[in-house]
Parts: structure tokens; C-alpha cells; sequence
């Protein structure tokens, strides 16, 4: 009899164990991030690197810094380049003064002999050889006036080229600085300070986890019971044998199928080809990447 009773129990953990394998869903899939890669900009010795795996970081948090020496000096080498070509610019004023006087002294000069002109003390000739040199005078000043102008600004095409290399070298010095660009928490670390990188040299991986996405696959015959932004249950194990339930949104089905992944069962496991769907879950810190989750539509 007590045989019959330990058969009969065992039937019933058997029971119990198969009805929770075979729970209903229908769909299931594994929790993912929207992962980004942060990549060195500059190139040098990493004098300072403030991450850890599992900080969790704001977006534009400075935290490290290249080394910036050489930029730096050929930042002041095109600096100097640049004023030796402003030194060489000319003082217009300086230099125009004089015809300036000159000119002047002409108009006084024509004024007077116009007025002895009228009292008949001055010749005609006078007043034309007067307007004569005024008029050289003009031209001379409006001829120096030009080539001090072409002067002016071929020195000042010749700093254009500097000034852009400057901008790429201020630009190279920004970049050393090491910037989150995203909120998240850091999954891992691909640098260490004291390190020499160059650009694209990865540093280290991040991914915003306050919202998780269940990559998860349905047959063909379930695309008529799902729509973008539509609601679903997800689960997930919990202890005591049991399950944590969450709600989540369809945010993305694929256009086009493929073949079942191994790891994945479908509500028709006989089905060869599925479709991947995207379901945007809020996290509450207990779901992880890789972890397996179950849908109800």
C-alpha cells in the first residue's frame, strides 16, 4: 500500500512538472539591448578612463581624456603662423597719409590762385598746371589705395588655409576628450587607461537598460493576432518555481521569415519558418540580457 502511495505521488510530481513545461504561450524568445559601441576619436595614450562594468552613466558625462600633447603644439605652431602673415599686412593708413597731405596742400594751393585769378594777379596756366597735379595726386592715392587692398587681402588668403587646419586641430583636441554620448549602464570594457588608441579603437560598451526588448519569433499563422503597439503579457521564471509577469510592446515584426533558431520554440514547433518580433519591456532591474521570457498574446 505504501508503495502504491509513493507511485501515485511520484505520478503527480510528473504531472506537475509537465504541466509547467508545458505552460501556455505563444511565443518565446530571449531579452536584448540597443547596444553602442563608444570608439576612440583621437589618437594617443589614454591619460584617464573613469568606467567600470555595470556604471551606469549619463549622456555628454566626460570620462577620460587622450593625451593631447602634440595636437596642442602644432595648435600653437599654426597660431604663430598665422600672426607672422598678419604682421606682414600693411598700414594703409600710415602709408596714404602722405599723398593724403599732399593732396590737400594742392586744394589750398588751386583755391588761392582761383582767388588771384579774379584780381588778375594769377595766370590761367597756373590754376591748369595746379589742377593737373591735383588730379596725379588723385591718382596716385587711389593707386596705392588699390595695391595696399590686393596686398591686404592676399595675405589674408594666405592665413585661410592655416585657420582651416587650425579648426581641424582644435577639433582633433576636442575630440580627446572621452564623452559618453548616451545613458546607460556599461556591459563591458574594451581599454584600460595608459593604453595608446587610435580612432575607432574601441572603449568600451553601453546600452540603456530602463527598457529591454524580448526578441522573440511566431509562425506564420500568428501574424493576423499581433499588430504594432499592441500589448502582450511576458514572462519570465521566478522562484519558487513560478512566473514574473510584465507588459510589453510589439514595436517591430519582421517583413520577412526565416528559419526556427534552435533555441527557440514556437506555439507550432512544426513550423520550419518565423518571424522576428520586437517587444519593448520596462525593466525593473530583475530582467537581464540573454534571459528567456515567454509572450501571451
Amino acid at each position: 500500500m505504501q508503495i502504491n502511495n509513493y507511485f501515485i505521488a511520484a505520478l503527480l510530481l510528473v504531472a506537475t512538472s509537465c504541466n509547467r513545461n508545458s505552460a501556455e504561450f505563444d511565443a518565446t524568445g530571449n531579452f536584448e539591448a540597443d547596444e553602442v559601441i563608444i570608439s576612440a576619436e583621437a589618437s594617443g595614450k589614454i591619460l584617464q578612463l573613469n568606467v567600470e562594468e555595470g556604471t551606469e552613466l549619463k549622456s555628454q558625462t566626460v570620462i577620460g581624456l587622450i593625451d593631447t600633447t602634440q595636437v596642442y603644439l602644432r595648435k600653437k605652431q599654426l597660431q604663430y603662423s598665422i600672426g607672422a602673415v598678419n604682421a606682414k599686412q600693411p598700414n594703409a593708413t600710415v602709408q596714404l597719409a602722405a599723398i593724403t597731405e599732399q593732396i590737400e596742400t594742392a586744394k589750398r594751393e588751386k583755391k588761392r590762385v582761383e582767388n588771384l585769378l579774379k584780381d588778375d594777379a594769377a595766370t590761367e596756366k597756373q590754376l591748369d598746371d595746379l589742377n593737373a597735379q591735383l588730379d596725379l595726386l588723385q591718382r596716385q592715392y587711389a593707386a596705392t589705395q588699390s595695391t595696399l587692398n590686393i596686398t591686404k587681402q592676399s595675405l589674408q588668403s594666405e592665413t585661410l588655409p592655416l585657420k582651416a587646419q587650425l579648426d581641424q586641430v582644435q577639433d582633433q583636441i576636442s575630440k580627446a576628450q572621452i564623452i559618453n554620448p548616451v545613458n546607460g549602464t556599461v556591459l563591458s570594457i574594451y581599454a584600460k587607461q595608459n593604453e595608446v588608441v587610435n580612432p575607432g579603437k574601441a572603449l568600451y560598451k553601453i546600452a540603456d537598460l530602463s527598457t529591454v526588448i524580448l526578441r522573440a519569433y511566431i509562425s506564420g499563422s500568428q501574424l493576423s493576432q499581433i499588430k504594432l503597439g499592441q500589448s502582450v503579457k511576458v514572462l519570465v521564471d521566478a522562484p519558487d518555481d513560478g512566473y514574473k509577469e510584465y507588459t510589453g510592446t510589439i514595436t517591430w515584426v519582421s517583413d520577412k521569415a526565416e528559419f526556427t533558431p534552435k533555441t527557440i520554440q514556437t506555439k507550432e514547433e512544426r513550423a520550419n519558418l518565423v518571424y522576428a518580433i520586437k517587444i519593448d519591456v520596462k525593466n525593473d532591474g530583475y530582467l537581464k540580457l540573454g534571459m528567456y521570457g515567454e509572450v501571451k498574446f
